[in-house]
């Protein structure tokens, strides 16, 4: 897949008309749905390319790859969070990312708040959802969302905002609209203890038109609009976990 400008310009025209198509079907303005940009592996000088063909939503899998990305862009960008995030770098994301989508845990909010508290700063985010109850994958499990929402009460400074789901694979992308419409299901529970909490982060390049006929708020398209990427090497890095990509445990090509 070639990677020159006008390449993708016309992948992400068609990549618009999609989500613009999938929004109508579903009686949806297709401006009510961001699309993140998934620049995973991708060079600061295609990011550019992007920004400069109107993408302002730009989605990361890993903190450290991200960092110096964001030291070379600015603060034009609006940069997602939609990897696993380690604990240990945590503060880093605090301090970087508009909106960190893969929350999975107790502990990783309260760890968020304590540096949204250090850093004088509202912390966004998302809480992951495994709602296949995958057991490669992290996330709350469905039964436990509404819990972990009254918790998220007293995460000081951090203000959720959503939820998040990633979809099993599969060959056919209707297989994921269960998923997509449990994800719905669940956030309209949420928002009865979390009034904010209005977004469904879900879908990518295999099924992101079945998630916004079912509702989703934002995307995350990578491989439609940047091509394959290489494998990250082993070691590079944070340490890989079980997952179909070996990028960290929770996470497909996205």
């Amino acid at each position: 897949m070639s990677r020159s400008p006008d390449a993708l310009a016309s992948r992400l025209a068609q990549v618009r008309e999609r989500l613009a198509a999938a929004a109508r079907r579903a009686g949806r303005a297709p401006e009510d749905v961001t699309l993140v940009a998934v620049t995973k592996g991708v060079g600061v000088a295609q990011v550019r390319e992007a920004l400069a063909l109107g993408l302002r939503d730009l989605g990361e899998n890993r903190v450290q790859e991200a960092l110096p990305k964001i030291a070379l862009l600015g603060a034009g960008p609006r940069w997602h969070l939609v990897g696993h995030l380690q604990r240990n770098k945590a503060r880093h994301a605090a301090e970087a990312f508009t909106l960190i989508h893969s929350v999975d845990s107790l502990r990783l909010g309260e760890t968020l708040a304590r540096h949204a508290e250090r850093l004088g700063r509202e912390v966004r985010v998302l809480l992951q959802v495994n709602v296949a109850r995958e057991p490669q994958k992290y996330g709350f499990a469905p039964e436990e969302v509404v819990a972990a929402a009254r918790a998220a009460r007293g995460w000081t400074g951090v203000r959720v905002l959503g939820l998040m789901t990633i979809a099993p694979l599969a060959p056919d992308p209707e297989a994921a609209r269960p998923v997509f419409r449990a994800l719905r299901a669940l956030r309209d529970r949420v928002r009865e203890v979390l009034p904010d909490a209005e977004h469904l982060s879900m879908g990518m390049t295999d099924d992101f038109e079945v998630a916004v006929e079912e509702g989703a708020t934002i995307v995350r398209i990578g491989r439609a609009l940047f091509g394959e990427r290489p494998a990250r090497p082993a070691g590079a890095g944070e340490a890989p976990t079980a997952g179909s990509t070996g990028e960290g445990r929770g996470e497909r090509e996205v």
